[in-house]
């Protein structure tokens, strides 16, 4: 399919990013518009790049493959915006794109000229997306913020960890990745929006205020009156849905209603619980928590995970799986269906492994159909794109545009 065909198929297709941030939140967002069909300009510091290009160990060939994770499909621009030609090169970035997405802190995009007062004098429609640990305004909205200080402030991490021991961090950067897709929700609602008005929009994303309507149900109980606890893998509302040992591994067992508390019963040969007053229904269920495992881990604990999986969920119906490590979960054949695991050409390191993302349409395309770009891989292609010559290139290299010499040679 021809570029421009290819493009026409995709929903963000003619749709352009700049991409001024760093690390996950922003990354993660231009990520999912990306495989939307979105071009993306990731722009970096000359020499270092992204940071999270150094996140690690693990390192294969020098490279962070959690950097793989969050940049499939993007093309990277160096440019040093304390160079006053760099920030000028932007600028005409800035006049052909739709969308600009930073995290930087409040106040540092002023400083460096690419704030959206001064954009919007070069694009009065775009889309500007500041993300920061807790917004443009309020008391603390100078500090600095990362995943571990907001998932104790969402009070996430209050509700995450076993009970009587000390509250832990949930094992994925969750509020990073929260933040990440309500901006790139945002974009997408202000995209649409310029469709209808043509105006431009400036979305102001804190961190701390993207992961509160995640607590759901916790904050339920909290407009009840009561403090939610850590309980480890127990829910707050429902039992029995936990993780539960089994003779070889561990099995998590979701039931939500009387009839799969009956199925269960029965798959389990346990219908004498049925009759227990204690487990007649799920609000006694929740109150005899500790009771309730006692009775199901003794019982569970006799076969093992794979012969229960079979029983409870295969041929019973009941919702209940395994408790996978990261290689399982990454490869099994539910996964290999999908195509949720694909893999794609890198330029340097031969073909690497995509996790593609989870949206099947089906009157469009979506899909990453580049590999994470090397740190300045695009510097002239993106320029010469916007009828730079190669005299006119050479020059925008010898002012510094794209950092020094030395700086070219991308040590680390």
């Amino acid at each position: 399919m021809a570029e421009s065909q290819a493009a026409e198929a995709t929903i963000l297709g003619g749709i352009t990013v700049l991409d001024l941030s760093t690390f996950v939140t922003g990354g993660f967002c231009s990520g999912m518009l990306a495989n939307l069909g979105a071009e993306i300009i990731k722009i970096e510091q000359p020499g270092y790049g992204d940071a999270i290009r150094h996140s690690g160990p693990p390192f294969i060939d020098g490279e962070s493959p959690y950097f793989w994770t969050v940049n499939y499909g993007k093309r990277s621009v160096e440019l040093d915006l304390k160079n006053d030609r760099a920030t000028e090169a932007f600028y005409e970035l800035v006049a052909d794109a739709d969308v600009v997405v930073q995290n930087f802190r409040p106040g540092t995009a002023a400083r460096l000229g690419v704030d959206e007062e001064t954009l919007r004098e070069h694009n009065e429609t775009l889309v500007y997306v500041a993300i920061s640990a807790f917004g443009q305004t309020g008391p603390w909205a100078e500090r600095a913020g990362y995943d571990l200080l907001i998932q104790g402030l969402s009070g996430m991490m209050s509700v995450t960890g076993e009970a009587g021991r000390q509250p832990v961090k949930v094992g994925v950067p969750m509020t990073d990745l929260i933040t990440a897709m309500w901006a790139a929700f945002g974009t997408l609602g202000a995209l649409y929006r310029r469709l209808q008005t043509g105006e431009g929009e400036y979305i102001d994303l804190g961190m701390l205020e993207a992961t509160l309507p995640w607590l759901t149900k916790q904050a339920g109980v909290s407009f009840a009156g009561e403090q939610p606890d850590r309980l480890g893998s127990k829910d707050p509302v429902l039992a029995p849905y936990q993780t539960y040992e089994t003779a070889d591994g561990f099995l998590n067992v979701c039931v939500l209603n009387e009839k799969l508390w009956a199925e269960l019963c029965a798959l389990l040969d346990r219908e004498e619980l049925l009759a227990d007053e204690r487990f007649e229904t799920n609000a006694s269920r929740v109150d005899h928590r500790e009771a309730l495992e006692a009775e199901l881990e003794e019982t569970l604990g006799r076969r093992s995970t794979d012969e229960w999986i079979e029983i409870i969920a295969v041929e019973g119906g009941v919702p209940a799986g395994p408790v996978y490590d990261v290689s399982e979960a990454l490869e099994n054949p539910q996964v290999e269906a999908r195509g949720a695991i694909t893999s794609i050409e890198h330029p340097e390191r031969g073909e690497i492994p995509v996790i593609e993302h989870p949206l099947h349409f089906r009157h469009s395309e979506a899909g990453f159909r580049s590999a994470p770009p090397t740190l300045g891989e695009h510097n002239r292609e993106v320029f010469a794109e916007r009828g730079y010559s190669e005299t006119e290139l050479d020059a925008l290299e010898e002012m510094g545009v794209f950092g020094s010499a030395s700086e070219r040679q991308h040590p680390g």
